[in-house]
C-alpha cells in the first residue's frame, strides 16, 4: 500500500446550519458538530493514521483533536489548510449575498475575497508539503475546511481548473481518500462517511 491522505471537513457549525460563509471566521463546532466529530475519529482511527495535522481554525482543529486523542497521535496546525477567505460576505446568508452583489454572487468570487486559484494553490501545496514527510504506507489525515479541500484535491491531482466544478463538495465530517499511485496521486473515495472498502481489479494505473 502507498502513502495516503484522508482529507476530512470539519463538523457542523451554527453557521453551516444557518447557511452562512464562514471562511476565515472561527466559529465553532455545534453540538452536532462535536458528535460529527466523534464519529469520523471512532472510523477513522481504524485506517491507523501516522500523521494528522488541521487548519489553525477550531472547528477544523477541534475535528483533528477528537482523533488525536483515540489514536494517541499530537495535531499539527497549518494555517495553508485555512478554509476560503470571503472578505465581505463572511457571516452572510447566501440570500444576503446575492441581494447586494449579485453579479459576484454568480460567479460565486467575493470582490474582496480570496480567488479560487489561489486557494487551490495554496491547499494543494500544503497536501504535498505534509505529504512528502509520510514515510512508506503511512497515512496523513487533513482537517480542514470544504471549499479549501475540494480545491486543493482538484490541484493535488493535477485538474484542469474548467474541470474543478465536476469534484463535488464534501458534507460535515464526510473526507475523501487519494492514494500516491505510480503516476501521481489519484482519487479513491469522495465525499464518504464510512471506511473505504479494498479495490480488486486489473486496473494498475
Amino acid at each position: 500500500m502507498s502513502r495516503r491522505i484522508v482529507c476530512l471537513r470539519h463538523g457542523q457549525t451554527l453557521w453551516n446550519v444557518e447557511h452562512r460563509f464562514q471562511g476565515h471566521s472561527d466559529i465553532p463546532l455545534d453540538e452536532t458538530g462535536m458528535a460529527q466529530a466523534a464519529r469520523a475519529a471512532s472510523l477513522l482511527a481504524s485506517l491507523r493514521p501516522t500523521m494528522i495535522v488541521s487548519s489553525d481554525l477550531r472547528r477544523a482543529n477541534d475535528t483533528a483533536l477528537a482523533l488525536g486523542r483515540i489514536v494517541g497521535l499530537d495535531v499539527s496546525v497549518d494555517k495553508d489548510f485555512r478554509e476560503r477567505g470571503g472578505g465581505a460576505w463572511e457571516g452572510m446568508t447566501r440570500d444576503e449575498i446575492a441581494a447586494r452583489w449579485p453579479a459576484e454572487y454568480a460567479s460565486w468570487e467575493a470582490p474582496d475575497g480570496e480567488p479560487v486559484t489561489e486557494v487551490a494553490g495554496r491547499v494543494g501545496a500544503a497536501l504535498r508539503r505534509w505529504a512528502s514527510k509520510l514515510e512508506e504506507k503511512g497515512l496523513l489525515v487533513v482537517a480542514s475546511h470544504g471549499a479549501a479541500l475540494r480545491l486543493g484535491i482538484c490541484d493535488l491531482l493535477g485538474l484542469p481548473e474548467p474541470l474543478w466544478s465536476a469534484l463535488g463538495g464534501l458534507g460535515n465530517c464526510s473526507w475523501s481518500v487519494l492514494e500516491e499511485g505510480r503516476k501521481g496521486w489519484r482519487l479513491l473515495e469522495h465525499n464518504a462517511g464510512t471506511l473505504p472498502e479494498p479495490i480488486s481489479s486489473d486496473d494498475s494505473v
